[in-house]
């Protein structure tokens, strides 16, 4: 059943007359929203349109975000579904978004789930990171990096990558995690932070007391 719901998808994105065979994406995305994610990236590879896709949905998912009163129209659960997809169809038009990303909205709004819109672009930017070579990487420290040590923490982390493979390095600062680093790239974490040190010893305590 899931398998024909998701080829059902698949067509309903596609406008390309080859709507059986599917492109993988170069990384899996699971639930709800990596279905969706990756049915429209299926769609959007056969159109030759995966960039320009996903700047449409990056733009409609900021205009959601700074206009109020679209975000209240696309969160309304009392509002009809047809009502929902006749609007988002008169708003992509005005847009002037793609085939691919207007069918994913109008279907969203058929399906009522246009709540998950934020969700599914989100997974859909995952999978064009990976379709790209870029490896998402965030370091979290107590204190802020300088350019010196910023740049010398890049040479180490882009040891790690594969050949074609480019660094997206975002850092944060938590003062909570004492000293040392948490370390996400890719699908790997690792914390070397000072308070997960001090939380490992108290553990080996409590249990010898």
């Amino acid at each position: 059943m899931a398998t024909t719901k998701f080829s059902i998808l698949i067509r309903c994105l596609n406008t390309s007359s080859i709507t059986t065979q599917m492109v993988k994406p170069p990384i899996q995305v699971f639930g709800t929203e990596g279905r969706y994610a990756t049915a429209l990236y299926s769609a959007a590879t056969k159109e030759n349109k995966l960039d320009s896709v996903e700047k449409e949905l990056v733009m409609f998912q900021t205009t959601i975000q700074k206009d109020e009163k679209l975000r209240e129209f696309v969160l309304n659960p009392t509002i009809k579904r047809q009502t929902k997809s006749e609007a988002i169809k008169a708003i992509a038009s005005k847009l002037s978004l793609s085939s691919q990303s207007s069918n994913l909205l109008q279907l969203l709004a058929e399906n009522g789930r246009l709540k998950n819109f934020d969700a599914i672009i989100n997974s859909f930017k995952v999978i064009m990171a990976a379709h790209r070579g870029e490896v998402t990487c965030e370091v979290i420290t107590a204190r802020e990096l300088d350019a010196s040590q910023k740049q010398q923490l890049e040479q180490v982390l882009k040891s790690f990558l594969k050949q074609k493979e480019s660094l997206v390095l975002s850092t944060k600062v938590d003062q909570s995690i004492v000293g040392g680093m948490i370390v996400s790239i890719g699908d790997k974490y690792v914390d070397m932070s000072v308070a997960s040190k001090i939380k490992k010893y108290t553990d080996i305590i409590k249990a010898a007391v």
